[in-house]
């Protein structure tokens, strides 16, 4: 059966941990003479950069589609868009807005046998790539068993909140997530990275709450994210509102002195988090995106481990 990475719990707890070992290995040429299909219904800076050149490091021939090209569920079915790139290419990668779209997608290669993953370059619900890399990032700075860890979630929980805390509970890490009222994971959802937790067997916990001074002590590692995403441009004042007393700044920084900042970008500096915290020397978000493509080294090549890549 094709394994699909549509979300970090598609994942063992040993096959994670041997996705980032395969990420800074030196890379095989496993794709050489193979193409893979890289479709973005949203604009993207790093995943496509990130994406590509793992691509080319694993000898293969990236080809990115823009939806104006295929115009999913309009001029042809997402299914139909798969199971076409399944013919030419050894995997497809997709940015989507919906993540039922990548469900149908694997659903529809699957039934095909074409054997080809689906892999979620960011969709509204997960964005596990970029979790990949900031566990490898973490994994530098801290080393590389993280059990016991403290990482801090301070913003909108969202999309990249959910597989940042799937990937860190499932390394043993203790995650806090501090959220105003409204913006916070709903019971299912936070229960669902308790039961992952659970699963994984490494001690990891999740805590969600509004406060994030408390939550901000003694933390090893500080993340952020936008309080704006792609397509709540309309929300934004509201946002800006809601989110007051929310921005990763000197004063929270002091409270845990030797925590790193994360952020997986585009920052709005001033909003967030501030410009000095952005620029100071315990910021990581420069290693972050440099972690992108390894992340993509090392997925591609768990997926031909697994005999998704053939």
């Amino acid at each position: 059966m094709t394994r699909h990475f549509l979300e970090i719990s598609d994942l063992s707890v040993d096959e994670l941990r041997e996705v980032l070992d395969l990420a800074m290995a030196p890379p095989t040429s496993l794709l050489s003479g193979r193409g893979v299909a890289l479709l973005f219904e949203k604009p993207s800076a790093r995943t496509r950069h990130s994406s590509e050149m793992a691509v080319v490091q694993l000898g293969g021939h990236p080809i990115t589609v823009s939806a104006a090209e295929v115009d999913l569920d309009r001029r042809e079915t997402a299914e139909d868009v798969a199971r076409t790139f399944a013919q030419y290419h050894a995997a497809i990668g997709a940015r989507v807005f919906d993540h039922a779209v990548l469900e149908r997608m694997a659903a529809a290669v699957d039934a095909s046998g074409f054997g080809v993953p689906i892999v979620n370059l960011l969709s509204d619900r997960g964005h596990p790539c970029q979790a990949i890399a900031d566990l490898l990032t973490m994994r530098e700075a801290l080393g590389s068993d993280l059990a016991g860890r403290v990482l801090t979630y301070v913003g909108d929980a969202n999309n990249v909140t959910r597989s940042l805390a799937l990937a860190a509970v499932a390394m043993g890490m203790q995650v806090r997530i501090a959220a105003p009222e409204g913006y916070q994971f709903d019971a299912s959802e936070l229960a669902e990275i308790a039961a992952f937790a659970v699963e994984a067997g490494e001690g990891g916990s999740v805590l969600q709450g509004a406060d994030p001074e408390a939550f901000a002590e003694h933390a090893d590692v500080l993340y952020t994210d936008v309080w704006t995403s792609m397509g709540q441009e309309a929300e934004a004042m509201e946002r800006r509102a809601a989110f007051a007393g929310y921005c990763i700044d000197a004063d929270l920084l002091a409270r845990t002195p030797s925590a790193v900042v994360l952020h997986c970008l585009p920052a709005h500096r001033g909003e967030e988090i501030s410009a000095d915290v952005f620029e100071s020397a315990r910021s990581l978000v420069w290693r972050q995106a440099f972690h992108r493509r390894t992340a993509m080294i090392g997925i591609f090549t768990m997926l031909a481990q697994l005999g998704s890549i053939q």
